[in-house]
C-alpha cells in the first residue's frame, strides 16, 4: 500500500499497479519531499511526474501544495490508477486555490517533444532497466521545458552508473537509500 504522507491529502492511500512498476518507498519519498519544502520548490509550481506508475511523487507534491501535475505514463492500466489516484486526491483538496492535475497516456520522449509550457519541479523515476541511453535522450528533451532554477529529481538504481547529465543540467548531489540512488539536479 502507498499513501500520501503529508499536505490536504495526508495518510489517504493510493492505488498501485499490481506489477510492471516499482512505487517509490515512503522511506525515500518522505526524503524527498523534506528536501523540497527545505528548498521552497513545492508551494505554487508546475510538476511533471515522468514514468508515473501509480502518480505517487506527483500527488504527494499536489498535496503539498503544487499548482498543478502531469503525470505522464505510457502503460493504459497505470494510467488508469493515475487517474484513479487524482480523483481520490483532489476529492481532497481546498477549493482556493483549487490545484489540476492531468493524466498524459504517452511515452516519456513523446511527451517531452511536444510538451506545452515550462515546469517548476520534475521527477524522473524510470524502471530499473531503462537503458542509459534512453534516459540521457529524455534529459535532453527536458531541458528546454524547464523554468529557470527548476529542480530535477532523478531515482535510478544504485546498480547503474550515474547518468551523464546534459547541458542545462547541474547536479547537485546525490543521496542512496539502500537500492535507490537520488540525483538532484536544477535547470542552468
Amino acid at each position: 500500500m502507498t499513501r500520501i504522507i503529508a499536505g490536504f491529502a495526508g495518510s489517504l492511500s493510493i492505488a498501485v499497479p499490481p506489477s510492471g512498476t516499482r512505487p517509490t518507498s515512503d522511506r525515500v519519498r518522505e526524503a524527498i519531499f523534506s528536501a523540497l519544502q527545505a528548498r521552497d520548490a513545492i508551494e505554487g509550481s508546475r510538476v511533471l511526474d515522468l514514468y508515473a506508475g501509480s502518480g505517487a511523487l506527483g500527488l504527494e507534491s499536489l498535496s503539498r501544495g503544487a499548482a498543478h501535475i502531469a503525470l505522464v505514463e505510457k502503460a493504459p492500466k497505470a494510467a488508469a490508477l493515475c487517474r484513479k489516484n487524482i480523483a481520490t486526491v483532489l476529492g481532497r483538496a481546498p477549493k482556493e486555490p483549487r490545484p489540476t492535475a492531468e493524466v498524459v497516456v504517452q511515452s516519456v520522449q513523446t511527451f517531452l517533444e511536444s510538451a506545452p509550457g515550462e515546469w517548476d519541479l520534475v521527477f524522473l523515476d524510470p524502471p530499473y532497466d531503462l537503458p542509459d541511453d534512453e534516459l540521457a535522450r529524455a534529459l535532453d528533451a527536458l531541458v528546454p521545458r524547464l523554468a529557470a532554477d527548476a529542480v530535477v529529481v532523478v531515482e535510478r538504481s544504485s546498480r547503474t552508473p550515474e547518468p551523464s547529465w546534459p547541458t542545462g543540467l547541474e547536479h547537485d548531489r546525490t543521496k542512496a537509500y539502500g537500492e535507490t540512488v537520488l540525483y538532484w539536479l536544477t535547470a542552468g
